[in-house]
């Protein structure tokens, strides 16, 4: 159901909506419409948000967003890899340890991101399919993409993978 179907059966929705597009030869196509947070599209926009996240949600839950500031972003650029579960997305097993995130979210604009993730006895194990985002940020999109990639291989997770391809379109065009 779309926002003014929502309005029209008394229903208010507050909250993120992301709209995933693509520009095709005959325009503008909307591919999907998202909410979720674990998702890498968002990831990657949340590393580049520099105004408070959390002000702006309790803004949008209270309907105060009108009186908010003007949202501010960070010129860096902002890319992220995926680590999946081996397997994936067919058939994988969950429970496999996770190491090193903190590691990883110590180098220079690299920030992890949890969206298959638990934590079992103290560990952080795998808990789904698309299980990490690695996001780097920096002045351009091959710095972002190098940390991205420096974030990823300092992950200890014998059973996760990744694609060694992203960006490569983003960096043609840089």
């Amino acid at each position: 159901m779309n926002s003014p179907g929502m309005v029209l059966e008394g229903r208010s929705y507050r909250g993120v909506l992301f709209c995933g597009m693509m520009f095709t030869e005959d325009g503008l196509k909307v591919l999907e419409f998202n909410v979720r947070f674990g998702d890498p599209e968002c990831q990657v926009l949340c590393s580049r948000l520099e105004s408070d996240l959390l002000e702006l949600l309790d803004a949008t839950a209270t309907g105060k967003l009108e009186d908010s500031e003007p949202l501010k972003w960070r010129k860096d650029a902002a890319m992220v890899v995926v680590m999946a579960t081996e397997g994936y997305p067919g058939k994988y097993a969950k429970g496999s340890v996770i190491r090193k995130l903190e590691d990883a979210n110590a180098l220079e604009g690299v920030q992890v991101f949890h969206a298959g993730t638990a934590r079992k006895d103290g560990e952080i194990v795998a808990n789904g399919g698309r299980v990490l985002g690695v996001t780097g940020t920096g002045p351009s999109i091959a710095v972002a993409q190098e940390r991205a990639y420096k974030g990823v291989e300092m992950v200890d997770w014998p059973e996760g993978f990744y694609r060694k391809d992203i960006g490569w379109r983003a960096l043609a065009r840089e």
